[in-house]
This record gives structure tokens, sequence and C-alpha cells, in this order.
């Protein structure tokens, strides 16, 4: 194997993951969405119990507060998340981009390789052409 395809696989291999670890913050902020949504309905059924509960209603404020409080810790973690995916994503963008350039190297490289062994073919053609015709004179 040559250096170049060595660079290739190396650079396939961080760009994996690479997206390994943006399926892990896609994860994260899908969890992160499902807590604020299950926290929202939490909420509304707690709100619904109040109002048909009166000794129910004296908690409600507190409850609240709660809610409030937990709903801004989740919507940090999500604005947290949100960087850090953005993060995630610019350094992807520049592994893919590194990989195309190393496939690129790789790939003129075996053409190139090509070429030399086509134009050593034709050498040896010629030289065999120019024998037998040296022989038949």
């Amino acid at each position: 194997m040559s250096w170049a395809q060595s660079l290739v696989r190396l650079s396939t291999y961080e760009v994996e993951v690479l997206q390994k670890r943006m399926g892990e913050i896609a994860a994260r902020r899908a969890d992160a969405q499902m807590r604020l949504i299950m926290l929202s309905a939490e909420a509304e059924a707690e709100a619904e119990t109040a109002q048909a509960n009166a000794e129910a209603g004296w908690y409600h404020i507190g409850f609240m507060d709660g809610v409030r409080a937990r709903k801004a810790a989740i919507e940090a973690e999500l604005a947290e998340i949100a960087l850090e995916e953005q993060g995630a994503r610019d350094a992807l963008s520049g592994a893919f981009e590194e990989q195309k350039k190393y496939e690129q190297v790789a790939e003129d490289i075996r053409l190139t390789r090509l070429r030399e062994t086509a134009r050593k073919e034709a050498a040896v053609m010629d030289e065999m052409g120019l024998r037998r015709t040296a022989a038949g004179r």
C-alpha cells in the first residue's frame, strides 16, 4: 500500500469518527428536545389538576417555578449542544475536504504510474519493431 493510500484510509477513518460524533450529538439534542416536550406535557397536566382541585392549586405555583427552572436548564443545554454541533459540523466539513485532497493525490499517483507503464511498454514495442526490421534486412 502506498503512502497516499494510507493517507486516504486515515482521512476516511477521521471522517467516520466525526460522523459518529455528529450522530451522538444529534441523539443528545433529540433527547433534550424530548425532555422539553415531556416537561411541557407534565406542566399542562399539573395545570389541569390544579384547576380541578383547590388544594393542588396551592402547590401549583411552586411546581411552575420548578418547571421554569428545569426548562431554562434544558434550553441552555440545547444551546450548548447547538454550538457543539456547529463545531462538529465544521470539523466534518474540513475532514471531507482533506479526504478529497488525499483521494485526488492518490488518483494522480495512480494515473502517473499507468502513464509511465504505458510509456515503457510502448518503448519496448518500438524496440522490438526496430529489431524485427533490422533482422529482416
